[in-house]
C-alpha cells in the first residue's frame, strides 16, 4: 500500500467534539482512554490533518506519567508531573476530550492556582529504554558541598 493517500489535507485547527474549544498544532490535549477507569491521556498535537471522507486524524506525542515510566512513580515526582516522550501516534481526533496545558516546572511553581488542567514537564522520556533526560533533576535545595580536589 503506498504511503501517501491523495486526499489528505493539514488543518489548522480542530474544534473538539461537543464544545466550542479549537485545538492547534503545538497545544495540549487530554485523549479518552478505551479504558474508562483509567485518567486520560496527554498528548501534545503535532499535526492535524483530515482525509478526503473528512476524517480528522491528529499526530500526537504522549506524555507519560511516572506511574507509566519505566521505574515507576518516585517519591519526588509531582502529583501534576509528566514527562514528555519520544513515542508519537496518529489518532481519530474524535478521542480528544478537552484541552490540558503542560507548563514547565518553573512556571508550574510560579501558579497562584493549578487548575485540573494543570500539568508540569521537567524530562523527556525515552519510551523503548526508560532513560530520562536530563537524567538528573535537583529534588530540593541544597547548599553546594565543597568538592574534593
Amino acid at each position: 500500500m503506498a504511503k501517501t493517500k491523495p486526499g489528505k489535507k493539514d488543518l489548522d485547527s480542530y474544534t473538539i467534539k461537543g464544545t466550542n474549544k479549537v485545538v492547534r498544532a503545538g497545544e495540549c490535549v487530554l485523549m479518552r482512554p478505551s479504558d474508562s477507569d483509567k485518567p486520560p491521556y496527554v498528548a501534545r498535537v503535532e499535526k492535524i490533518e483530515a482525509d478526503h471522507r473528512n476524517n480528522v486524524k491528529v499526530r500526537v506525542r504522549w506524555y507519560y506519567r511516572p506511574e507509566e515510566s519505566i521505574g515507576g512513580r518516585r517519591q519526588f515526582h509531582g502529583a501534576k508531573e509528566l514527562f514528555l516522550s519520544d513515542h508519537y501516534d496518529v489518532q481519530s481526533a474524535h478521542t480528544i476530550e478537552g484541552k490540558c496545558i503542560v507548563h514547565s516546572f518553573k512556571n508550574y511553581t510560579k501558579l497562584e492556582n493549578v487548575g485540573a488542567e494543570d500539568y508540569f514537564c521537567r524530562f523527556e522520556y525515552k519510551a523503548s529504554t526508560g532513560a530520562f533526560t536530563p537524567d538528573r533533576v535537583a529534588v530540593s535545595v541544597v547548599s553546594s558541598l565543597p568538592s574534593s580536589t
